[in-house]
């Protein structure tokens, strides 16, 4: 199953309305986790929290490549490059500032074209993904079917999670999974205690292998599959269940296999654990460098030039997975765990606080961003994509 590691107690997890202590080092402290998703961390606790993450749960290692991933260079001057949106004009600084911005690297044909770090972070700090890894995790079905381990998109989920079975996910396909069009009631509300989301969190925390695929067994039908779509954390779950359940190994190894390892990531990741030993969570919490990041970017524009039958992914995945889709006679802005960004193909994966990868294949672009913006959504001062448009278009023009 991998390597396993944990650095903080589960009692402390448990009375997590204390700051975690102890797990970190000894002239910083995180806050708690729950702490963490209200947003009510001051800002150097919630930069420890984010370097740290795999102090809050424990975490599997995701093996790196002995060889990794080469960039370019390439010098860029962008000193007099400016963004203006709604009548106020922000340059460089001011994103980076405003949206209290810890990484950000921008890659142009291969090349580092820019690359910038803030709030004490460099090219080896690792930082946490958030729904960032939602993409990653999307990702890994795309291979599972190339490799054959799941034969189509169209499988009842329960025939890779069998513990859904008589459920309302029975019946759902794995591409209603990848959409979130189950049909399933959900509540993503994270800073509400009386979520759905909350509860997988408390469930996380609780540490019993298992429980939050019985949470989701619980759950109500509001529509037919294909029908509503949802936005849930807790389906991006059953894409971990779905994988492990369809290859047979953890979902850390997988990753490493099919892209951690063999595409070339300089350093290993860490990915949060439902319990000691146990499952990945699908839809946040691995632990990564921003040049990984932009690395995984690489990949998947490497992976949509390359439709030739011989790629990680199966042929049209990366553009299926980055576009609009119709649910419910209704165009939705999301594709299989991606949002479409603009009307010129580009899209990006996107965690709460301030996570971005964004690829832009007509433009081989890949822009990678940290951050920790102080709430989970609505403190982006900044328009993040359109700054991202502008950014590439003055880079390509």
């Amino acid at each position: 199953m991998g390597t396993t590691s944990s650095r903080v107690a589960i009692a402390t997890l448990m009375a997590a309305a204390l700051p975690v202590s102890g797990a970190v080092a000894s002239d910083t402290s995180s806050g708690s986790v729950r702490n963490l998703y209200d947003g009510r961390l001051m800002p150097d606790e919630q930069v420890n929290a984010y370097r740290n993450i795999d102090a809050l749960f424990p975490t599997r290692v995701v093996p790196a490549s002995s060889s990794p991933h080469k960039f370019g260079e390439r010098s860029v001057t962008l000193d007099d490059f400016t963004f203006t949106d709604d009548d106020t004009t922000y340059d460089l600084y001011d994103f980076m500032s405003l949206n209290r911005v810890s990484g950000l690297i921008v890659v142009h044909d291969n090349d580092i074209v820019l690359e910038q770090y803030a709030l004490g972070n460099d090219r080896d700090t690792p930082w946490m993904s958030m729904s960032v890894v939602k993409s990653i995790a999307s990702t890994l079905i795309g291979a599972a079917i190339q490799d054959g381990h799941i034969g189509s998109l169209d499988d009842n989920v329960v025939q890779y999670v069998p513990e859904l079975e008589g459920s309302a996910y029975d019946g759902v396909s794995v591409e209603h999974i990848l959409l979130m069009a189950s049909g399933v009631a959900w509540d993503e509300t994270y800073d509400d205690p009386d979520s759905d989301r909350r509860e997988m969190l408390e469930r996380q925390i609780s540490q019993e292998q298992g429980s939050i695929i019985e949470q989701m067994a619980t759950l109500e039908r509001v529509g037919d599959p294909g029908e509503v779509w949802n936005y849930s954390t807790g389906e991006t779950q059953l894409l971990a269940a779905i994988i492990e359940g369809a290859v047979g190994t953890s979902v850390s190894d997988y990753l490493s296999e099919t892209l951690w390892a063999s595409y070339g990531m300089e350093h290993d990741a860490e990915w949060w654990l439902d319990a000691e030993d146990g499952q990945e969570i699908g839809g946040s919490g691995l632990l990564a460098t921003l040049r990984d990041y932009a690395r995984f970017g690489q990949f998947i524009l490497d992976e949509r030039h390359n439709d030739n039958g011989q790629g990680v992914l199966p042929d049209g995945w990366v553009d299926t997975a980055g576009r609009t889709h119709e649910v419910g006679g209704e165009t939705v802005p999301y594709g299989y765990s991606w949002w479409p960004v603009g009307d010129e193909g580009a899209f990006a994966a996107v965690g709460i606080f301030g996570q971005w990868v964004f690829v832009h294949p007509d433009k081989n672009m890949v822009i990678a961003m940290t951050g920790a913006q102080p709430k989970s959504l609505g403190f982006e001062i900044v328009p993040v994509s359109r700054f991202f448009h502008a950014l590439t278009d003055v880079i390509t023009e």
